[in-house]
């Protein structure tokens, strides 16, 4: 039964998505539709992963050195924050006030990245690092179902390499699965079935 619940929730929120981009006369198929596809269940897989583990759990690293598990969350949104930062979608004022634009412009990365880790080590309740990861993965889908496929061909820079829109999408969803391994490792270490 629970396993029907989240299979029919789950395709729920694909026709969501993908009826939504239709709305926005958007394709139904391609780059967007296959990217949503695979990263909404991820995302809502470790929103719920997140929401199983105990509040108590969120201090837990596995040694000195090793980000925690609310830290791992945190980084997760603090990264999908950074990478559409660089598609040129506009910074949460909430998570990331005072960013000063570099000299082409754009929000600078580095002061990104700090204040990334400074999240990482602030926001550590677990209602706080549910919301910001909740919000991050929100950002993503939201930002990538307003885009047109010119629109993620425009280029874009990553850290000094040289890519597109669509190639910082792709690290987003790199970056997720990375940590979204780490995420079961920690939950299951500390006795937490994924509730999937």
């Amino acid at each position: 039964m629970m396993i029907w619940r989240f299979g029919t929730s789950l395709c729920l929120a694909l026709v969501a998505a993908i009826t939504a981009a239709a709305a926005h006369g958007q394709e139904t198929s391609g780059f967007q539709a296959e990217y949503l596809y695979e990263f909404v269940p991820l995302g809502q897989h470790l929103v719920q992963l997140a929401g199983a583990m105990p509040a108590d759990k969120y201090g837990w690293r596995p040694r000195t050195g090793v980000r925690s598990v609310s830290e791992v969350y945190v980084h997760v949104a603090g990264g999908n924050f950074l990478l559409l930062s660089l598609t040129g979608v506009k910074l949460p004022a909430e998570y990331f006030p005072g960013i000063k634009p570099t000299a082409n412009g754009g929000p600078d990365p580095n002061a990104i990245f700090h204040r990334t880790t400074e999240l990482e080590k602030t926001v550590t309740n677990k209602d706080q690092v549910q919301q910001i990861l909740k919000e991050s993965l929100d950002a993503v889908r939201e930002q990538l179902s307003k885009l047109t496929p010119e629109d993620l061909d425009k280029p874009a820079d990553f850290f000094g390499h040289k890519t597109t829109v669509r190639g910082i999408y792709l690290r987003i969803f790199a970056h997720l699965n990375e940590h979204y391994g780490q995420s079961i490792a920690y939950a299951r270490v500390n006795g937490v079935v994924p509730p999937w």
